[in-house]
């Protein structure tokens, strides 16, 4: 086993379930941090020689448990240990683990992971930091991009939320039903970033973070059983199953992408769909709309869609208008942008997004828009200079190449009219 790429895909992809069984063995985030990361270590020593574990997030676990309880007792920490016939019979434990991680004992160690992340006592933009770090591993610098801040902010937004948990005493317990309901929208908002993390990828990358897509996905449908009759999470369900199942579309075969109108709809996973068109209708039916539902209603009306051309896109101008209300923000509002490109042209969508640009100054997708559309409306230096822009925001390779196609095409356009009028 030589394939590094592998090996740090699926520690990544265990990572949430094994960070949980270690919180859970030594209710402290700092232990259970640190015996996951030197299983890790002990992973990329001994997987490319002895070949991939079975199971690898039971091998984690394993050698993680170890590993915390070798070092808890080499520093005589003053937390007790958690009882001994949890954690002395070693005999044959990976086997033992490795039957048990789909049981009740281990079921819920994620989304517990998840709830102690999101306990009241942290203000909300750092409950959703700290568990994008701690369940999912994701860096700082991705989690800014997330958040669009910089990369120091967000270093001490993590530093502060962990101070935080380890001086308010946080119980590492899972939290009773009246609990679970306070901190559902934390819970929800930072499993919706980690699909975005996965999604937001370029072709190279997409096999290595798809896993995170999955989890998202996986732990969505957790929160369901959970609280079958929200709304919401049904929602947040159908938003997350109707984007993943264009995945397999978004790329070409050089690795460029492909915008969703030119995307080959055959391609999508017809069975994704038609769960979240279902997990859609049965949300409606509540009538108690939330941001989740009305982003979910919008990726249904492009699956609905046989073809681009029969995107009802008034319907979706309509529901970027709610969405509005909602949750203002400058990134929806640049997002109905395009369905009003397409409803009322594109200068009216132009002047909708003119002034986010002090806003979006660090954004690249407002670039690429503001470019697009100067380029429709014949106005192609202020074109360039957008695209040129976004080119240098690019957060992926095939961000940058999908611009720098636009700007060929001006290229050529421009080549093409100074042809004809040396002709003329």
């Amino acid at each position: 086993m030589t394939d590094l790429t592998w090996i740090s895909t699926a520690i990544s992809t265990a990572r949430p379930q094994a960070m949980g069984a270690l919180l859970r063995y030594f209710r402290d985030l700092d232990a259970a941090e640190e015996a996951f990361q030197d299983a890790c270590l002990r992973a990329l020593k001994n997987w490319p020689t002895n070949g991939p574990p079975r199971d690898p997030a039971a091998w984690l676990i394993f050698v993680g448990r170890n590993s915390g309880i070798d070092a808890v007792r080499k520093r005589a920490k003053q937390a007790p240990l958690p009882e001994e016939d949890q954690i002395s019979d070693l005999e044959d434990a990976e086997t033992d683990i490795a039957e048990r991680l789909d049981g009740a004992h281990y079921r819920d160690d994620i989304l517990r992971l998840l709830f102690i992340c999101c306990h009241p006592d942290l203000p909300a933009t750092q409950q959703i930091a700290v568990a994008l770090r701690i369940v999912s591993g994701l860096s700082v610098k991705q989690i800014a991009r997330a958040f669009i801040v910089g990369e120091s902010a967000m270093e001490q937004r993590i530093t502060r939320a962990k101070a935080r948990i380890a001086d308010a005493g946080v119980p590492f317990e899972t939290p009773g039903a009246v609990e679970r309901s306070e901190r559902l929208a934390a819970v929800a908002a930072m499993v919706y970033l980690i699909f975005n993390e996965g999604y937001s990828t370029n072709s190279g990358e997409a096999p290595a973070r798809a896993p995170l897509c999955e989890e998202a996905i996986r732990l969505a449908r957790l929160l369901l059983r959970l609280f079958q009759t929200e709304p919401e999470i049904m929602g947040l369900t159908a938003l997350l199953l109707l984007q993943h199942a264009r995945a397999p579309a978004r790329f070409d075969e050089n690795g460029e992408i492909v915008l969703l109108e030119d995307q080959d709809r055959s391609l999508w996973s017809r069975k994704m769909i038609d769960e979240g068109l279902a997990l859609v209708d049965k949300a409606l039916r509540h009538q108690k709309p939330g941001p989740y539902q009305v982003q979910a209603a919008i990726a249904a009306l492009h699956a609905r869609a046989e073809k681009p051309e029969d995107t009802d896109w008034n319907e979706i101008d309509l529901l970027y208008g709610l969405l509005e209300q909602m949750q203002p923000s400058p990134v929806v509002t640049l997002n109905r942008a395009v369905a009003v490109a397409k409803v009322r042209g594109p200068e009216a969508a132009l002047a909708m997004i003119e002034p986010l640009e002090q806003r979006l100054s660090g954004y690249f997708h407002f670039f690429g828009l503001k470019g697009g559309l100067l380029m429709q409306l014949g106005r192609s230096e202020e074109a360039r200079t957008a695209f040129d822009r976004a080119i240098a925001l690019a957060n992926t390779a095939a961000e940058a190449a999908h611009i720098r196609m636009h700007i060929d095409r001006l290229m050529k356009e421009g080549a093409t009219r100074g042809a004809a009028r040396t002709a003329h």
